[in-house]
């Protein structure tokens, strides 16, 4: 019996870092096939928005638009926070069957993982985003421009890289089975504390105070600012900021984890 030996200096990086669309397929084929993530990330946000729907003064001046448009805008924004949440979050299971030890052992870099894990929460919560916005079209009260309701999407979209990151590091702390049974909850509780379902000047003094520091208010007023046009710097420097703290904290529990192979 003869073996064949491997010239090392042969071997080449995959371009890329090994990032693939095969692999996104595969990532994205399992998100869509979990009917959870389906039912509260993609379709909870729009019955929601009709629910929302009998409140007195949607039609209300708000902006360029008026308040049912504001109330859309805010729902898309959880639907997309919760998936792009959620697929992050699935590094967790991962970890739980071993696949990620497995990953490891491959030529995929880990920004490749990272920026795979960030392109699949972008394409979630862009239907997210579309499904909220479909439901606010045939519902025909939302009232904005035309570039309003373009721009609110994509600026939305991109803030939700925010909550995929967090989705991450949470994924990188708590067991897998454990990982959506804490930002679900966690999520909602932002977005109430953020302005996302009530806005920040019903409450009070003391509320809002603590409001401004939490990670949904900041990107809460950039998705709207299109549409209300008022950005507060200090939502930019917030946003911003949690930005930050949610990749540096993902970037440091993933050098923990691949440290252990």
């Amino acid at each position: 019996m003869t073996t064949q030996s491997i010239d090392p200096t042969t071997r080449r990086v995959p371009p890329l870092g090994g990032l693939n669309l095969t692999v996104l397929g595969i990532e994205l084929k399992r998100m869509l096939r979990n009917r959870r993530t389906i039912i509260f990330t993609l379709i909870f946000p729009a019955a929601l928005l009709l629910v929302f729907g009998g409140q007195d003064g949607w039609q209300d001046k708000a902006g360029s638009g008026n308040v049912a448009a504001y109330i859309l805008i805010s729902m898309g924004l959880y639907g997309a926070a919760l998936t792009a949440a959620a697929g992050g979050s699935m590094v967790a299971l991962e970890r739980s069957l071993g696949w990620s030890r497995q990953l490891r052992l491959t030529p995929l870099n880990p920004v490749a993982y990272i920026l795979m894990k960030a392109v699949v929460a972008l394409t979630m919560g862009a239907l997210a985003i579309a499904a909220v916005y479909v439901v606010g079209i045939v519902q025909g009260k939302a009232e904005m421009p035309t570039d309003v309701w373009i721009l609110s999407a994509v600026v939305t979209l991109f803030c939700t890289l925010t909550f995929a990151a967090l989705g991450v590091f949470v994924g990188f702390i708590v067991p897998g089975e454990n990982a959506m049974q804490i930002l679900g909850p966690g999520l909602a509780l932002l977005a109430f504390l953020g302005g996302v379902f009530i806005p920040i000047d019903s409450y009070s003094q003391i509320v809002r105070d603590i409001a401004y520091w939490t990670p949904m208010y900041g990107v809460a007023e950039i998705a709207r600012a299109p549409l209300t046009h008022e950005l507060p710097w200090y939502a930019v420097v917030n946003a911003v900021g949690w930005f930050a703290i949610f990749v540096a904290g993902a970037a440091w529990r993933m050098s923990k984890d691949t440290a252990r192979v």
